[in-house]
């Protein structure tokens, strides 16, 4: 379990942003090559676990997860942008086959040229949950 699973299973259910972005264009990873736009990558940037001196049947993590859009206009990236952010920010609970989850934003990226003329932003978010060990 990562907060990319997590966060990739709040994406394919919230039915504002599929109406935007088809579900088989939501990826993990990387985005194959010659993907038509719009759609998202979902990646770990970084995770760090809690170092307990005794480890117990779980342990906390805290997953830098990044989303990012790929659109055909810059109208379209800002649109979904605001859609992942809304799906996403603030959600705490039992979330995507994780335990005490909670989701924080942490950061929009800058606007950059994608391939074919694409238009990409990432943002990030903070997941941390219980990890079974």
């Amino acid at each position: 379990m990562t907060g990319a699973d997590i966060i990739g299973a709040l994406l394919r259910a919230d039915s504002a942003l599929l109406a935007r972005v088809p579900e088989a264009s939501i990826k993990a990873g990387r985005l194959p090559d010659g993907i038509a736009p719009p759609a998202l990558l979902v990646r770990v940037i970084s995770s760090v676990e809690r170092q307990a001196l005794r480890r117990g049947a779980a342990t906390r993590t805290v997953d830098r997860v990044s989303v990012t859009v790929r659109a055909g206009s810059y109208r379209d990236q800002t649109a979904i942008i605001a859609l992942v952010k809304a799906c996403c920010a603030g959600r705490t609970g039992n979330i995507g086959g994780g335990r005490n989850v909670a989701i924080l934003t942490a950061g929009t990226g800058p606007d950059i040229n994608g391939p074919g003329d694409s238009f990409e932003q990432a943002q990030d978010f903070r997941v941390s949950f219980d990890a079974e060990t």
